[in-house]
């Protein structure tokens, strides 16, 4: 259902940094790179995670309830993401432990203050 979920930036150069090392982690690459932006995904038919300068050249700003969630399959893999998204300079919004039945996940801010988790079930 979901194609891809962008978030804005106002470094590209900054945030591209962040997320290669980032989604390194779980076998994503850029998938595809743009003036205005670059995505990084596993595939071009599957969901993909892009950053962006905003189209109507105004600062990105971060949406007040927004939250991407980058789903993985196994507790170590969250756990090492959401510790290398804090050793990048993102910001801890929760570490990385369980949350309610069967839910484990880690929070945090990346670069230019977005809102992610990381997580898996069981």
């Amino acid at each position: 259902m979901i194609g891809y979920v962008s978030l804005g930036t106002n470094d590209i150069p900054r945030a591209a940094a962040f997320y290669d090392a980032l989604l390194g982690e779980i076998g994503a690459k850029r998938l595809w790179e743009l003036e205005r932006g670059i995505a990084w995904g596993h595939a071009q038919d599957k969901p993909c995670l892009g950053i962006l300068k905003p189209f109507d050249g105004k600062p990105a700003t971060v949406g007040n309830g927004v939250m991407v969630a980058i789903v993985v399959d196994t507790r170590e893999k969250v756990d090492r993401v959401h510790k290398k998204a804090l050793e990048l300079g993102a910001k801890d919004e929760g570490a990385a432990g369980p949350r309610g039945d069967g839910f484990y996940a880690g929070y945090f801010r990346d670069l230019d203050g977005n809102k992610l988790n990381v997580f898996c079930f069981g």
